[in-house]
């Protein structure tokens, strides 16, 4: 059999092309060995190769793949082509292709989320007359048809009728495609066609597609078959909108809470989303953040485990059942008290989940050796599972999660872990307690969203783009890391100082070695129970904002990986170099009194040498750790020093012996660079914008190109970036490129020339919000800067005068209502935005609204609901009014 590839594709210079399949003239799927076509004119490339033995092979898959200038590889999307084969198959197979971007729109409807929950499922009735000998197959694409549609084909043919729409040739659903095969022998070529819409139901014609005629050229020869792959049907609907409610599950409250919100509220979550017209849930991360048994583990972000489940969200009397409800009972009276809390109190949720969790353990532990389901997901999850409760049962043991100052396994080795996690070893209770407490876990929150998913709801997971430096991730593949620096973001409105989140970064290239099979398990890990998921800080694909060790604010840091400025730039641009002036802390008297104004000479004579910070204050961390000794001078003081030690304007590369350099952001608000002269100010400006906002471009647009495409192949689920900071520009031509829908916020705008960005201006993949969980809410935010409120209360509301002092709940559904008729796929609100709505049901203080202060690294995050979920499902009223106006936004 000869197969012949005809891939429709208006080309460019440099390009090539690739097929690649399962049979060993295309490469058996290895993408290496991929087969090349050739240009054969200005719509088509060609390639021909020969199968031997046709029916050995029962079906035969490929797919296309382009080089860009030798250098950068691009896969179409979805692994979709497929052509059954056997002792009947042609002698020649014509493969007529539509190559399928990634980024058409059309993709995203074949995602997870919409093909399991959202998109109507139609089970068609078509009676379909079998044709014995055909020599074309049509197919085609056509993911938003509505219940009862099908899929036409007309045009300028005998078979066809010459374009009559009354009796037009039906097309089947197979998977993806909807497919037809027509005998052609007999028609003149080329010919004309389109495909249409037809209601079966109602045996109507409704619409042909868009655009120009399909023109299909060729012959009908004998022995001879043509399937023609013809992307999708291009037809004038209206896209898919949904919206949706993001809430952390903590924060969820129920009349059945233990204090804090469990796996089990997210069903009473769905319930509502649903009288709402809501159809998706958006959770922050759920990972263990388990390390100090403190306060301070309530930071979603820093998890102990990149694939363990937080007991914090576990259900004890899910767990308990019927047979152990004794063991609850005792409990009652302090659940209440918990429950009651109008925050949640994490070291006591704790305290008592996990002690009660040793006791129902104890109880049930005979009956997991007959659990074959418990069976089932030790196996599948063992390779992160057992390292986990080795880790949970060192960090309890030597009580700390700092495994460098463990006694025993500070290095993770496989045989010594196996050895520790033994059925034989007296201590294995404490050990097997972790794996019977993420067993529940995991069923309880499959069991969650399984019921959202029977009532048409999807639910958004998120995750995090760092590690916590002392997790089990860490311990057990360091290699994948740099444990010598720490990830954050650069300064914003919100943290003028930047952020230190403290995570090690990422080692991309030691990841890259295994095809990045840590990430593709996270991914999968998150496919048992997310249909869709949040990036973190996507930014960080392309470069990391990375701090080194010894500094404290995220001002210190760099992104990395970046070209730097080598020393002949500066010497180009005539700027008068010297290393001490430029890369070390600038000091004089004037900048000590600006700092630190009455404390200036006893900083001076405490922690100078002359215009030198002395060796033991030379760093923020050396500082940070001389103030926690000595609580007694002025915290003003404190923060100075900071400011002194990050009054510089580069930062030296340490690796390239004085020759290339980083700027400092922010670099033009220092006071080292207002003393230089204004000729080298502005030379040193040029270099700087050119530096971050030039020179990296198409280095980080490799460096995402390197990361992203395969870890989106690697999973179904609709993925959404959090684009949000100091984006690069490459950053939303990769994302459109992949299909990865962006985050717009109406207060952070991504063009720095306007004030607020406007809902109505969102492109259709991304996701619009008001605010993150980052952010106060709608009625904290108006509150904060009342020029900033009155011009969007005039501009973006469109309202004459002044604007009410609070915001009042006609504004707060007129900012909703903005975002409802956005058109963007998604748009997603805060809970608390959405009950800001109405003024009997939101809070009396909005300041006890918010979720996270990112400004603050040791913020505890303890936000709850002020009223229970049951009763806001009760609240026919506002969710009708809520459904409404959902509808009438045809979302």
């Amino acid at each position: 059999m000869i197969l012949h590839f005809y891939l429709r594709f208006s080309s460019k210079f440099g390009q090539t092309f690739f097929v690649n399949g399962n049979i060993a003239s295309l490469g058996n799927d290895d993408l290496v060995e991929a087969f090349p076509i050739h240009y054969l004119n200005d719509q088509y490339w060609y390639g021909s190769v020969t199968i031997n033995s046709p029916q050995v092979l029962k079906e035969l898959r490929y797919k296309y793949l382009l080089r860009e200038d030798s250098k950068e590889e691009i896969k179409e999307c979805c692994d979709d082509r497929m052509i059954m084969l056997g002792v009947n198959s042609p002698e020649e197979l014509v493969l007529v292709d539509t190559w399928n971007n990634t980024s058409d729109i059309e993709n995203v409807f074949y995602t997870q989320p919409f093909q399991q929950v959202l998109l109507p499922a139609d089970n068609l009735k078509q009676k379909i007359k079998k044709v014995n000998s055909y020599t074309h197959e049509f197919r085609v694409k056509a993911p938003l048809l509505n219940p009862g549609e099908v899929i036409c084909i007309a045009g300028s043919a005998e078979i066809f009728n010459n374009w009559d729409t009354e009796n037009p040739a039906l097309l089947s659903k197979n998977g993806k495609w909807w497919s037809v095969n027509l005998n052609l022998s007999k028609e003149i070529f080329p010919l004309a066609y389109k495909y249409g819409i037809y209601d079966l139901k109602n045996k109507k014609f409704i619409q042909y597609e868009e655009g120009d005629n399909r023109m299909l050229s060729g012959d009908a020869a004998k022995k001879k078959v043509t399937v023609l792959h013809d992307g999708f049907a291009h037809f004038k609907k209206e896209l898919w909108k949904g919206a949706g409610v993001a809430i952390p599950v903590f924060s969820l409250r129920s009349n059945n809470g233990f204090g804090t919100g469990e796996f089990a509220d997210i069903k009473l979550l769905a319930d509502w989303a649903k009288s709402s017209g809501l159809k998706l849930i958006q959770l922050l991360p759920l990972n263990d953040t388990t390390a100090t048994h403190s306060n301070k583990d309530s930071y979603p972000y820093a998890a102990i485990s990149a694939f363990a489940l937080h007991p914090l969200f576990i259900s004890l009397d899910k767990v308990a059942g019927e047979a152990n409800t004794a063991l609850i009972k005792p409990l009652k009276k302090k659940q209440k008290q918990l429950n009651e809390l109008p925050g949640m109190d994490y070291e006591q949720v704790m305290k008592f989940k996990l002690m009660v969790l040793k006791e129902l353990f104890t109880a049930q532990k005979e009956t997991l050796n007959t659990d074959k389901n418990y069976f089932q997901f030790f196996e599948l999850n063992r390779h992160w599972l057992v390292p986990y409760a080795a880790f949970c049962y060192l960090r309890d043991k030597y009580e700390t999660a700092d495994f460098t100052k463990w006694r025993s396994n500070s290095t993770y080795d496989e045989n010594n872990i196996q050895r520790l996690v033994s059925p034989t070893q007296k201590h294995y209770d404490e050990i097997a307690l972790h794996y019977f407490t993420q067993y529940h876990l995991h069923l309880q929150l499959k069991d969650a969203t399984a019921y959202a998913h029977k009532n048409g709801i999807i639910v958004k997971g998120d995750i995090p783009i760092g590690i916590y430096r002392y997790s089990v991730d860490a311990w057990m593949e360091p290699s994948l890391f740099f444990m010598d620096e720490q990830a954050g973001a650069p300064p914003d409105d919100f943290a003028i100082k930047g952020q230190n989140w403290g995570f090690p970064t990422y080692n991309w290239k030691k990841m890259q070695d295994d095809n990045f099979a840590w990430w593709r398990q996270r991914f999968e890990q998150m496919s048992n129970y997310f249909d869709a998921f949040r990036i973190d800080h996507i930014l960080g694909f392309f470069r990391i904002w990375s701090i080194p060790l010894h500094a404290v604010e995220g001002i210190m840091g760099r992104f990395v990986p970046a070209i730097p400025v080598h020393i002949n730039e500066l010497f180009e641009k005539r700027i008068s170099f010297e290393l001490h002036r430029y890369c070390k802390p600038f000091i004089n008297d004037a900048v000590l009194l600006e700092l630190f104004r009455d404390n200036a000479e006893t900083v001076k004579n405490k922690f100078l040498d002359g215009d030198v910070l002395k060796p033991e204050f030379d760093t923020q961390q050396k500082i940070e750790q001389y103030f926690r000794e000595n609580k007694e001078i002025a915290f003003e003081v404190k923060q100075g020093l900071f400011d002194l030690v990050s009054n510089v304007i580069l930062f030296e590369d340490e690796k390239n012996d004085g020759q290339h350099f980083h700027f400092r952001i922010a670099m033009d608000q220092t006071s080292s660079f207002r003393y230089l002269d204004n000729f080298s100010q502005n030379q040193l400006k040029d270099l700087y914008v050119n530096y971050f906002f030039h020179k990296q471009d198409d280095f980080w647009k490799t460096e995402a190109m390197h990361k992203l495409p395969g870890l989106k192949r690697s999973t179904n689920m609709l993925i959404c970036g959090e684009d949000l900071g100091m984006v690069p520009h490459c950053v939303p031509e990769v994302m459109e490129q992949l299909g990865i829908l962006s985050l717009e916020i109406q207060r952070m705008p991504k063009k720095e020339s306007t004030n607020f960005f406007h809902p109505k201006d969102a492109p259709y993949m991304s996701v619009v919000t008001p605010g993150t969980h980052d952010m106060s809410t709608i009625r904290g935010w108006w509150e904060e800067n009342k020029d900033k409120t009155q011009r969007f209360y005039n501009y973006i509301l469109g309202h004459y005068g002044a604007a009410p002092f609070y915001c009042e709940a006609w504004v707060n559904k007129e900012i909703i209502i903005q975002h409802l008729y956005s058109p963007a796929m998604w748009s997603i609100f805060q809970l608390q935005d959405l009950l800001g709505m109405n003024e009997k049901l939101r809070r009396k203080n909005p300041a006890e609204e918010r979720i996270n202060i990112p400004a603050d690294p040791n913020h505890y995050w303890n936000y709850r609901m002020h009223i229970n979920l049951e009763d806001l499902i009760k609240e026919k009223e506002f969710n009708a009014e809520l459904k409404s106006s959902v509808a009438a936004s045809g979302r």
